[in-house]
């Protein structure tokens, strides 16, 4: 049976993070001045070394980028495009885009900011380099838990360290010992909502590359378990554009999906590959991310494609992935009937339970009966009674959602010893049944 059941104590998938129960590489080391030489931010000598030969290439993420800067369009990001184009191709003119609009009143994207300082630094007078510095440690001083947030301040600080002469560690420091160490991962208080999955991974990008940390040490198991959880938490069915296709991840609002979160979710999926090529969940991910139909060409995506695709990276098919996955620890659980785009597929996640069937998504009501779903060998029904209820035992493995969660329940099977087992953080018992047993379960919770 193909299932992955992420069960011992300490992983994580999805949005929580949890406790390190390895010694991280954080412990053996206080070191949070930053050194490197410039660009701090992102490009490393390989990286830019790679897309500077995609453009003596002429790949086709190349000419779609610079097809679209060179043309006038009009860009979402206009620092981060043109500093990225300007860095690639030299070009001076490009490069002052970037700095003009980082100087003006529409240049208010700290994140951005940092990237024209970083990046452009070679287009700039001192006195418009004196400008754009003294109005990102503005922006900088304003502090704040969201984490897109905290990563503007990681990239201004390590941009501004070559100008302080503490080299960026007055906010370094801080920023990963008591927020991201203490506030995330420690108290284990914030979730990471998957829009800003992106954001984190260009704080792991530039600690690693400026500070020589790698922060996944902090909470291994759900980093191990993230690029798994992106791929399966995407609904079978994409949806095309004008330009090209996109997979949908998982959304809760009314309404037609937002495509904004779909490159998000594939820009996210780059980096993670980027900053680990030999992790097999990551290899996985590259066989997912390398298809033409769905590679990145509107404003907003094609920078984010140029930068971290890889097309050279091989990748393993993602149709090996198990169908059924869970997770005890969040409590997630993605399945689908087939990898195939008209599969059926079901989603518990956050408290959330959905179908996707017909092209069609379909959101239930906390604590909402469905019918059983049958993928493969296993079974995901929801709980018809949060207390007491019954249901025909004929898979292998059945994960019972919507019930109390971290409760104890009694399970009795005909012919069989009386047993108990906890629910996870959402809610979802996982029974392992004798293979061939067709004969009623009954649940109950256990009176306290």
């Amino acid at each position: 049976m193909k299932i992955i059941a992420r069960l011992n104590c300490w992983a994580l998938i999805g949005l929580t993070l949890g406790f390190s129960v390895a010694t991280p590489l954080w412990a053996q080391s206080t070191e949070f001045k930053v050194y490197t030489d410039p660009p701090h931010l992102l490009l490393t000598p390989q990286r830019l070394r790679l897309l500077k030969r995609e453009r003596e290439r002429q790949s086709m993420r190349w000419q779609q980028f610079d097809g679209l800067v060179t043309a006038g369009a009009v860009m979402p990001e206009p620092g981060f495009a043109y500093a990225l184009h300007y860095q690639v191709s030299g070009q001076a003119a490009i490069g002052k885009q970037a700095v003009d609009w980082a100087l003006s009143e529409k240049g208010t994207d700290l994140r951005q900011l940092a990237l024209v300082f970083d990046w452009c630094s070679t287009t700039m007078t001192m006195p418009q380099a004196d400008r754009l510095a003294g109005k990102i440690a503005a922006a900088m001083s304003k502090n704040s838990l969201d984490l897109r947030q905290q990563t503007a301040r990681a990239l201004a600080a390590i941009a501004l360290a070559d100008r302080t002469s503490d080299h960026g560690e007055a906010i370094l420091k801080p920023l990963i010992e008591q927020w991201w160490r203490g506030a995330v991962v420690k108290k284990n208080s914030a979730a990471i909502p998957r829009e800003q999955v992106y954001a984190l991974l260009e704080l792991l990008h530039v600690v690693r590359d400026n500070l020589k940390m790698d922060l996944r040490e902090d909470a291994p198991g759900y980093f191990k378990a993230l690029p798994t959880d992106h791929l399966v938490s995407h609904y079978p069915a994409p949806v095309a554009t004008r330009d090209n296709e996109f997979r949908i991840p998982v959304y809760v609002r009314d309404g037609e999906p937002d495509l904004s979160d779909a490159i998000s979710s594939r820009a996210a999926e780059l980096a993670m590959v980027a900053y680990d090529t030999n992790a097999a969940e990551n290899q996985f991910l590259q066989g997912w991310l390398m298809q033409d139909r769905f590679v990145m060409r509107n404003e907003l995506g094609s920078p984010y494609e140029f930068l971290w695709a890889n097309p050279y990276q091989p990748g393993l098919s993602y149709f090996q992935v198990p169908l059924v996955y869970h997770d005890s620890e969040s409590g997630h659980i993605f399945a689908r009937t087939s990898w195939d785009e008209d599969a059926q597929w079901l989603g518990y996640f956050d408290g959330h339970l959905q179908m996707f069937r017909d092209g069609q998504v379909q959101t239930l009501k906390a604590g909402a009966a469905i019918e059983p779903v049958h993928l493969g060998d296993a079974v995901v029904l929801s709980a018809r009674d949060t207390k007491a209820f019954q249901f025909q035992a004929d898979a292998e493995a059945v994960f019972v959602v919507n019930l109390t969660p971290r409760a104890v329940y009694e399970i009795e099977v005909d012919n069989q010893e009386l047993t108990e087992d906890e629910t996870d953080i959402g809610g979802t018992l996982v029974l392992a049944l004798p293979e061939g047993l067709s004969t009623p379960v009954r649940i109950k919770k256990r009176a306290n």
